[in-house]
């Protein structure tokens, strides 16, 4: 897999926005193309310690085995709920969801480890760096896949 600390493979997936436009459509879910690249600077402001979101009551059960799926191809699949903080429910300027993400995602090879401020995901629990990268890639790469790049 893919790293967003990795100079190449943050590239990679600035190359995959960039080929979205405001036509854009989802293959699946009630999303646009704006509120989804809205929607994916949500969990990259948290682990950025820009955003505070309380942890779920799910954490302190769950967080362990939420971790260990990582790893697994299956960590998300279509029409998967969401935090409820991460729900744009506003139609946000295309231009400036766009570039807000690109900003974002470049922040991760510019700045590596050092971007990271946060440790608790609010369903994670404790996360590591690698942990953070693993779950922003994957996070990024289903929804770009969701609008066909």
């Amino acid at each position: 897999m893919e790293s967003l600390y990795d100079p190449k493979g943050n590239q990679n997936i600035l190359d995959r926005i960039d080929q979205l436009n405001p036509m854009t459509l989802s293959q699946w879910g009630v999303m646009t193309v704006s509120q989804m690249m809205q929607h994916c600077q949500e969990p990259i402001k948290m682990a950025f310690g820009i955003l505070h979101v309380k942890p779920h009551w799910k954490s302190y059960f769950f967080a362990s085995s939420y971790r260990k799926k990582l790893n697994s191809a299956k960590l998300f699949h279509k029409d998967q709920s969401t935090i409820q903080e991460f729900i744009i429910k506003y139609e946000p300027k295309f231009d400036v969801a766009k570039e807000g993400l690109k900003t974002l995602v470049a922040t991760f090879a510019k700045d590596g480890h050092a971007a990271i401020k946060a440790t608790r995901h609010p369903l994670l629990g404790e996360m590591t760096y690698d942990e953070w990268d693993i779950l922003q890639w994957k996070h990024l790469d289903y929804h770009l896949k969701q609008f066909g790049v």
